[in-house]
């Protein structure tokens, strides 16, 4: 039984010191310094660290399952971010500047507690896939219509609402949208 409990401990989230994030700083082949955060995820976090705002060449930011409550306006800082996790947090509401990183191609806020997006997410030209799941929409967000290279909208177990079209065919919701050209 002991032997269950010492496993279980083991598979919890650590806590980031700054001796870790020292030792995630790599070299590249092109003799650049990378720093890999991967750790920052599943580590209760619940507010946005400071400094990520001075990495403005990061590419990749991935926070999903901490304890986020909201996403300040400094995300705007980070124009070269291409992916975007934060799923698995506490999120109600997003900061307009989200609109402002033109290079996203994949923004995930699946299981959270959004109702809503900013409409500045239609300014997002390169949003190829956006999820959110498990949130609390209860209509596909307008603002994402504005998007023409959308491939992917998840919006699996929200509560959707299916409203009266007038139409003469039946029409039926998915939860799950997949743009074709």
């Amino acid at each position: 039984m002991a032997k269950r409990t010492k496993a279980k401990r083991e598979t919890k989230s650590k806590k980031m010191t700054l001796k870790m994030a020292q030792n995630c700083v790599e070299l590249t082949l092109d003799g650049k310094h990378r720093l890999d955060l991967m750790d920052l995820s599943r580590n209760m976090i619940r507010k946005f660290p400071d400094f990520i705002a001075q990495f403005i060449k990061m590419t990749v930011l991935d926070l999903h399952s901490n304890c986020l409550e909201e996403l300040p306006v400094a995300i705007s800082y980070l124009q070269n971010l291409k992916v975007l996790n934060l799923c698995n947090n506490r999120l109600t509401s997003l900061p307009s500047e989200l609109g402002l990183l033109n290079k996203l191609q994949t923004l995930n806020l699946g299981l959270n507690q959004l109702e809503a997006l900013p409409a500045s997410i239609g300014a997002l030209e390169e949003l190829r896939h956006i999820g959110l799941s498990d949130n609390r929409f209860t209509r596909l967000p307008g603002c994402l219509l504005k998007l023409k290279k959308l491939e992917s909208i998840k919006m699996d177990r929200n509560p959707i609402i299916a409203e009266k079209i007038p139409t003469e065919k039946p029409v039926s919701i998915s939860e799950s949208f997949y743009l074709v050209k």
